[in-house]
């Protein structure tokens, strides 16, 4: 006999271990265990990478109204400033945000510029259905939700 069998037949544990039967047991029955824990976990994980993917979708377009709402009421607030302009500021700058924004919903306070004197509070306020800017065909937590955002700004014309 060789030394290297002699070493080997030293290192390796005995057959009559006490766990060697329990154990054995357990590891020759696990056929389809994977596919049963996945069949459990996937439902669940899922459902929270769409939740993910709404929500974030959710934030993006919110900040974009936000900054595009600020921008129009920025505009408005100039002297000589007319609704068709700054609605289309706002149009304008949810496009380059990736967001769809229609005039009509774009609110204006007071409807017409000219009647805003110095000082006065000039309000924007864009309503955006989320069904509208979804990714997902059908959004599931946040289907029939709008989205809001409102900017007030005084009026800079002079006196």
């Amino acid at each position: 006999m060789s030394a290297y069998s002699e070493i080997k037949a030293v290192s390796l544990p005995t057959k009559s271990c006490a766990l060697d039967k329990p154990c054995g047991l357990f590891r020759k029955k696990r056929s389809g265990t994977a596919a049963v824990e996945f069949a459990l976990v996937a439902p669940v994980f899922f459902l929270l990478v769409i939740g993910i993917v709404e929500y974030g979708r959710m934030v993006m377009v919110q900040q974009v109204i936000v900054n595009a709402s600020r921008e129009g009421a920025r505009q408005a607030v100039l002297e000589g400033a007319t609704a068709t302009e700054v609605i289309e500021t706002v149009v304008s700058y949810g496009m380059e945000g990736a967001v769809t924004i229609h005039a009509a919903d774009v609110i204006l306070a007071p409807a017409n510029l000219e009647e805003a004197d110095f000082g006065d509070p000039i309000q924007i306020t864009i309503t955006i259905p989320f069904d509208q800017v979804s990714w997902l065909p059908a959004p599931m937590y946040l289907a029939g939700k709008n989205l809001v955002a409102t900017t007030a700004m005084r009026r800079e014309a002079v006196q």
